[in-house]
């Protein structure tokens, strides 16, 4: 581990972190609402055509990143970019009020259409303002990182409180309103230059070598989450009933996000002042989850309350593991890509996760009539990827070691 020196955050990692933040609330707290509005007395559909139209959302968002990244990139610049993003998905919560199904298509349409412009620009200036001070970069995506969680944490609390407490279009207009400020930060920033930039000296094959790493590692590890969040989901459930620890049963479906808040917060202040590998720390992100789904495989397929800790000690170790990982993702791709193509790059990382989501999804019914198996898949598949990504380290240290005695000589 390597101590940090003449690196420090700038007020450009605090306005993109707000904007993120704002926008995640916006979004989060819209789909805590949507759902509940297509199904409810206005729209009056039915349940399952509402959730299909709720998977094409979610689903068309990949393709509307790749769209937004290209156009960031290649044509009108990205921080042009993030705010034409940022007013179309207002205009898109916005258009969610008008109580009818062109509303409601439109809506869901800009809404998805603006995240898009928004979310891979936002990632790739906020990954280029960290360029010149590369050690910062995993703790400066830690920072961003917490940022979404807390927008999504507040998107759904304050918005879907608000949206089922005093009528959705309230809680479209908020979730438009926020949209709105969360451009503001983003004409306060100042976006990096290319010719600012130091070029670091990577060659071709270390840069095509991690970009493939991090894209893999990002599409089995959200894999493996998924897949072993079916048991999670199911323990949350039966625990929910039985728990006397008195956790109200909306804070069930937001422990990991609880738990998230004080890991980036050591981990942010540890990696500020302490530099150790990013592949190292995904190494630790991949122990760390096996640890997780480890301990949720001795608790019984009927637990009990005495389980109710075990369970939580689990969300814990995945908190951590998560941490490990997806900040570290960006960080990577910022690192080893050129700068002039980041958002294309970082819009192309979100395919292998909707990829490997598609291919498990093809086994939902067997997963999910046997929650048990998706957990040991997972702990098998994280064990796997763990043990590979040690290697990677003790390979990648020796080859520098190997290159630091050349240049020596």
């Amino acid at each position: 581990m390597e101590k940090i020196q003449n690196q420090r955050h700038t007020k450009e990692t605090l306005y993109y972190s707000i904007s993120r933040m704002l926008q995640r609330a916006s979004y989060h707290g819209l789909r805590a609402l949507v759902v509940l509005y297509m199904v409810g007395e206005t729209l009056k559909m039915e349940r399952t055509e509402a959730l299909t139209i709720n998977g094409w959302l979610v689903g068309s968002l990949v393709f509307s990143q790749i769209i937004g990244g290209l156009f960031g990139d290649l044509l009108i610049g990205n921080k042009k970019s993030i705010i034409i993003g940022g007013i179309i998905q207002t205009i898109g919560a916005f258009s969610l009020c008008i109580p009818s199904t062109i509303g409601l298509y439109t809506g869901l349409f800009l809404v998805v259409l603006g995240s898009g412009f928004f979310t891979p620009n936002i990632i790739s200036n906020f990954g280029k303002s960290y360029l010149n001070k590369t050690q910062l970069l995993d703790s400066g995506f830690t920072i961003f990182y917490l940022a979404i969680h807390l927008g999504s944490f507040l998107g759904i609390s304050l918005i879907g409180y608000i949206g089922e407490t005093y009528g959705y279009v309230i809680g479209f207009v908020i979730s438009g309103i926020l949209m709105l400020i969360s451009i503001i930060p983003i004409f306060l920033s100042k976006e990096k230059r290319l010719d600012e930039i130091e070029k670091k000296e990577f060659s071709i094959g270390a840069r095509i070598l991690n970009v493939l790493i991090a894209f893999v590692v990002v599409g089995i590890f959200w894999g493996f989450y998924e897949i072993s969040s079916i048991r999670t989901f199911d323990l949350q459930l039966q625990l929910s009933e039985i728990s006397t620890l008195g956790i109200p049963n909306h804070l069930w479906q937001s422990i990991n996000s609880i738990f998230i808040l004080p890991i980036s917060i050591i981990a942010i202040i540890l990696w500020t002042y302490f530099y150790n590998s990013q592949f190292f720390k995904l190494m630790l992100g991949f122990i760390f989850g096996v640890i997780s789904f480890g301990i949720l495989f001795f608790i019984p397929e009927v637990p009990t309350e005495q389980h109710t800790i075990t369970y939580l000690i689990s969300l814990l170790f995945l908190a951590i593991s998560e941490i490990h990982i997806a900040p570290i993702i960006h960080s990577i791709l910022t690192k080893y890509s050129n700068p002039k193509y980041l958002a294309i790059l970082i819009s192309l990382a979100f395919l292998p996760t909707r990829l490997v989501s598609l291919i498990f999804g093809l086994f939902n019914d067997i997963l999910y009539a046997n929650p048990m198996l998706g957990l040991k898949i997972g702990i098998v598949g994280m064990t796997i990827m763990g043990i590979g990504l040690v290697g990677y380290v003790v390979w990648n240290k020796n080859y520098l070691q190997q290159r630091t005695e050349v240049k020596n000589k």
